[in-house]
């Protein structure tokens, strides 16, 4: 159970997110395009780095979803959007409450817009162990459930990629966290899931960084 909170209250969240997902590289979806396959599925995956709901603080917990939806999102044709939430077992009732309110929606702000774009049926929610681990070179990104996800993933590199850089995208057209932020284009080595009826284990396809900067309710 998570604690009913306000949702005119004043919020904000920064930190990282990112996906693996079952689009060949690099995801069409950043591109506002349709999934390569024409379906997609994946993880994304929230840390934050700091963040406060009115007096509540958030910082250093995560949040994990699973999802999957057929057609364009961006462009609003997609069909049978489907979700579900994994939230951080650290987070007492207050801070639940408080995410439950951010990325349900109600405390408006970018959740609420992405929400209502994608609006997908909720397969469910739980309280578990969302561990995340970011390198801050962006070399590699995780991000496990135990016993239920799997999600790892390396920088995008080849052979006239200068030693150390990274390979990104400005002004994404579809971007999930929202305008202005930058993309750093990674290869999932593990996209592993097995939760509320999404089942998947794959490797070698999209994944992707973006910082995130969100605020509310405006």
């Amino acid at each position: 159970m998570t604690e009913q909170v306000s949702t005119g209250t004043r919020w904000r969240l920064a930190g990282d997110w990112f996906d693996v997902c079952k689009c060949a590289i690099p995801c069409p979806c950043t591109f506002a395009q349709p999934p390569t396959y024409g379906d997609c599925e994946g993880v994304l995956v929230w840390h934050i780095r700091e963040g406060g709901f009115g007096d509540v603080r958030l910082d250093d917990l995560n949040v994990l979803m699973l999802g999957s939806f057929t057609g364009n999102p961006w462009a609003g044709t997609h069909t049978d959007p489907y979700a579900a939430i994994f939230l951080d077992e650290r987070a007492d009732e207050r801070q639940r409450g408080a995410l439950g309110a951010i990325f349900g929606g109600e405390a408006g702000g970018w959740p609420a817009q992405f929400g209502a774009m994608f609006h997908p049926e909720m397969r469910g929610m739980d309280v578990a162990p969302v561990h995340v681990e970011i390198d801050e070179d962006l070399a590699t990104w995780r991000a496990e459930v135990p016993g239920k996800v799997t999600a790892t993933a390396e920088a995008l590199t080849g052979p006239t990629t200068p030693d150390g850089a990274r390979v990104q995208v400005h002004n994404a057209p579809g971007a999930e966290v929202g305008p202005g932020q930058v993309a750093t284009w990674g290869r999932a080595t593990v996209d592993r899931a097995d939760a509320f009826g999404f089942s998947w284990e794959r490797t070698g396809k999209s994944s992707k960084h973006f910082p995130f900067d969100w605020s509310g309710p405006d």
